[in-house]
């Protein structure tokens, strides 16, 4: 097997949100990089997602990355047009006891430099349509905004790119060598590429890529599903957590709306393999996820868990995830956002589609080295949270892998939390 490319100091394998923004940092630095992508950017679900860039809600340990990411859109999207807008997010209250939720997590979060605002029923409906549901009041940030998934990884590459990053498309990665100890080479369908270090940002394939050389990383993939409007003038430029739905404006003039609740968990074998860190937080969380057998379990099933380098991969034999949307869940949300707002009966729904999210028990992302594999780092199971996170994680990566010291501490990422 002839080799791909000249040898680099970074073999990214991967090229989502994730893959490429750690390119576009390690590039910055000087760093010589090569991201291999098995199909095209962001066909997965880098480009599937809601587009929130969040801070609120997040789990702890995530917010200063949240924080940190709110700053890099900014400065992206100055540089190439990614979508990015700060239009602010209002996670809707109904109760008292939403109320106290959202104090109680912004007690904790606004340590980090975290910024909310608690709005009244009437200052929260000055941002909102008119409504049918009696709202008590909001959390509403304003920093919190949105980008474009169908933008955001392509225009970030072109970055990267423009830095010195070489990035292949239609290139799977089917495995990784490893010299004195340490990696030494990635080996791609077209050739070996001479690395120093490996960076797998494979999303919902990281589990099965890991598990090839012994790497055991407990993750799952969820179905989650989407849809989107024509152009439609709602009156509303907010993004709105609802609950039992999620809306947000698009740069194109339509909305983006789903809701936690059309996520979808396929049984598979992994399913059972990992049913011991699994099996409590799909109890704790049965309302949001449906379990569901189906024929992805057949399809997994014929999936080699081990396989050599030298033959055709899984990666290639399956370029792309591109399940289809949960009907049920995103006809829910469909309907509960007409009945609490009224005017989006004028609105007409241009597409649906499906994605596979990268989940993980506790549903916080594994950043950092693989110490059983010197050279070898993980970015993955993002649990749905990744996009809006993107580009800090990226920065935070290439720092790691540098020898520098991460802007956002990683400690709670660490795999070794589920040993």
């Amino acid at each position: 097997m002839a080799e791909a490319l000249d040898p680099v100091d970074v073999a990214i394998v991967g090229g989502g949100i994730i893959g490429v923004s750690t390119a576009y940092w390690l590039a910055k630095a000087g760093v010589r990089t090569a991201l291999f992508e098995k199909g095209t950017l962001a066909c997965e679900q880098s480009s599937r997602n809601w587009g929130w860039v969040r801070t609120l809600s997040r789990d702890m340990p995530e917010v200063p990355l949240a924080l940190l990411a709110n700053r890099r859109w900014r400065e992206i999207q100055e540089q190439v047009d990614v979508g990015y807008r700060q239009n602010g997010l209002l996670y809707l209250q109904e109760n008292e006891r939403d109320a106290s939720d959202h104090a109680r997590w912004f007690e904790s979060a606004k340590i980090y430099g975290a910024e909310a605002e608690f709005l009244t029923k009437r200052d929260a409906q000055r941002l909102l349509p008119q409504s049918a549901r009696a709202w008590t009041g909001a959390m509403h940030s304003a920093s919190c905004g949105v980008a474009e998934p169908t933008q955001a990884t392509a225009g970030i590459a072109a970055l990267a790119r423009q830095a010195g990053a070489t990035i292949v498309e239609n290139c799977a990665v089917r495995g990784i060598e490893s010299s004195a100890g340490r990696v030494s080479a990635v080996v791609t369908e077209t050739g070996r590429v001479r690395a120093q270090n490996v960076l797998v940002a494979a999303g919902a394939w990281s589990r099965l890529f890991c598990g090839n050389f012994g790497v055991e990383f407990p993750q799952l993939k969820v179905r989650g599903s989407v849809l989107r409007t024509a152009p439609f003038d709602a009156g509303m430029s907010v993004s709105i957590n609802a609950k039992d739905f999620t809306c947000r404006k698009r740069a194109d003039g339509g909305y983006t709306v789903s809701q936690f609740s059309a996520s979808l968990g396929e049984l598979v074998p992994d399913s059972f393999r990992l049913m011991n860190k699994f099996l409590r937080p799909w109890i704790a969380n049965r309302s949001i996820v449906r379990v569901r057998l189906n024929q992805r379990f057949l399809e997994e099933w014929k999936i080699p868990r081990r396989f050599p380098s030298e033959r055709e991969s899984p990666f290639e034999r399956c370029r792309m995830l591109d399940p289809l949307p949960y009907a049920k869940g995103i006809d829910q949300a469909w309907t509960r956002l007409r009945e609490s707002f009224p005017v989006f009966n004028g609105a007409r729904i241009a597409q649906s589609w499906g994605g596979y999210i990268d989940v993980t028990p506790d549903a916080m992302p594994v950043i950092g080295p693989l110490h059983d594999v010197p050279g070898l780092y993980l970015a993955s199971g993002f649990s749905g949270h990744g996009f809006g996170i993107g580009p800090s994680v990226g920065e935070c990566v290439a720092a790691l892998i540098r020898g520098d010291k991460p802007p956002v501490d990683l400690e709670p990422f660490r795999l070794a939390r589920y040993a």
